[in-house]
């Protein structure tokens, strides 16, 4: 992804804080697999239930 604007990126919701977060480039290859927006997010997964 070159030259693209960041209202343009993809988008997820995060199930944790259900804040929104767009396309990274060290997500590039594993994008369809993120699933939480950051390491906290993730540690506190349990949380959410």
């Amino acid at each position: 992804m070159k030259y693209v604007k960041k209202e343009n990126l993809p988008q997820k919701s995060c199930p944790v804080c259900k804040r929104p977060f767009s396309w990274r480039k060290k997500w590039a290859k594993k994008w369809n697999n993120v699933i939480y927006c950051s390491e906290k997010c993730r540690r506190n997964k349990v949380r959410t239930n």
